[in-house]
């Protein structure tokens, strides 16, 4: 029976160590946050947990939703279809679906008709391997025009990767498209609720969880490998880190040089910013709006009660408003009042009555390494899981392309790789 440690209790590592747990090892979690869920974590509003950042899934994420039956939790789980919208030109337009693309006026009649054209071919692409190679900004002109790109996607790319946005490739984009479906699905309670459950279960069959427990070097010697904490050195037959890839290269001693430069560059990530604002009424109609407007300090307003109950949040109205950004952004280095002098008058611009005093709290979170930059030949730059240290796996959220960090593909990716690890003892 082999000794495991999995660094990380987000959903990929509580997954491998959960298959680890069933297949006879003897696991330990390691978690330098006070909680389980990584970057799905979520806080107190009233009963219920809400995510630091916005989350929900699709009905294309099979092994979540069985997850989630299997731990007792399927009972409360919802699916709806609440009101995607883009704002263009001072409006909420709805772009959720054929009949809100054909009426989508800030595009010619022909342009609408080729956009849902161009949304059914990624549909029905199947494999993404003929994509490689390819940026999305040039697949889309190429297949649904220069008119709605600009007016469509050009600004979603912008909003979500910045200076990089011409560089991301097209397989990335397949995966968003073509993952979704018109329903979506969350767990009333929040998804805390199924982290505790995976952290109890665990528990309950024999595996350790250190939360507040940071790793602070990884190391092999007299045949196996160390782990290094604020409570001292613990010894294991194997190690799954699922910390992203930079983190990785830092707590790992003993890696070849030429590994840590190859990989060094094909970690880029960017940066997560979400201020979430409970407040005492609603704020606009839709549940997702993307923000495609110019001048707004935010890409993406998500109001969560317009889909969830504010009942469920001791009646307060949730609003979140995010941004991935470089993590040299000048706004990481601003105090949460100095984001909510910048932000909120922007509100205003949405709804013309919104005033400041229908706040009645604000939260501000950051995330480094929230989003890979999965640039034209981004696969060649991941590392392989097992990596030159004997006994030492690496796998991570990067490593989930084509597919954009979902928890369900996060929950497969490390369950595969716990098989491996099982294959081998």
């Amino acid at each position: 029976m082999p000794d495991v440690a999995v660094i990380g209790a987000g959903a990929l590592g509580l997954a491998a160590a959960r298959r680890l747990v069933s297949g006879g090892a003897r696991v330990s979690v390691f978690e330098r946050e006070p909680q389980p869920g990584g970057l799905a974590v979520g806080f107190k509003v009233g009963p219920s947990w809400l995510e630091k950042f916005y989350h929900h899934i699709f009905r294309t994420d099979r092994r979540m939703i069985e997850l989630i039956d299997e731990l007792g939790l399927g009972g409360r789980l919802v699916w709806g279809r609440p009101p995607t919208a883009s704002l263009r030109d001072g409006r909420i337009r709805r772009l959720d679906g054929p009949l809100e693309v054909l009426r989508f006026s800030p595009l010619s009649f022909p342009a609408r008709v080729r956009l849902g054209l161009g949304v059914a071919l990624i549909k029905a692409i199947p494999d993404p391997e003929r994509l490689e190679g390819q940026t999305a900004s040039g697949w889309l002109r190429r297949w649904m025009g220069e008119e709605a790109y600009r007016v469509v996607w050009e600004p979603l790319l912008v909003g979500k990767f910045g200076r990089e946005a011409e560089r991301i490739g097209m397989p990335w984009f397949w995966a968003r498209v073509h993952d979704r479906t018109p329903q979506l699905g969350y767990l009333r309670g929040g998804f805390q609720l199924f982290y505790e459950a995976l952290a109890d279960d665990l528990r309950r069959h024999g595996a350790s969880l250190h939360l507040d427990c940071p790793i602070e070097a990884i190391e092999r010697r007299d045949d196996q490998l160390h782990l290094e904490t604020p409570n001292g050195s613990r010894a294991f037959d194997a190690v799954l880190c699922s910390l992203p890839t930079r983190l990785f290269l830092q707590l790992a001693r003993g890696l070849p040089d030429d590994y840590v430069a190859r990989f060094s560059r094909g970690s880029d990530h960017y940066s997560a910013h979400c201020v979430v604002l409970e407040l005492d009424r609603p704020l606009q109609s839709a549940y997702w709006l993307n923000v495609t407007d110019p001048g707004y300090p935010f890409l993406a307003l998500v109001e969560h009660t317009n889909w969830l109950p504010p009942a469920d949040y001791g009646g307060r109205h949730l609003v979140y408003l995010g941004n991935y950004l470089p993590p040299d952004d000048p706004l990481y280095a601003l105090s949460d009042g100095e984001v909510l002098d910048r932000f909120l008058p922007h509100l205003a611009r949405i709804n013309p009555r919104f005033d400041r005093r229908w706040v009645h709290a604000a939260h501000v979170f950051k995330a480094p390494f929230a989003q890979p930059l999965v640039r034209v030949g981004y696969r060649e730059g991941l590392p392989p899981h097992r990596t030159p240290i004997e006994g030492l796996w690496l796998v991570n959220m990067a490593h989930v392309y084509p597919h954009d960090r979902g928890q369900n593909y996060s929950a497969l990716l490390g369950e595969s790789i716990a098989d491996r690890i099982l294959a081998e003892r």
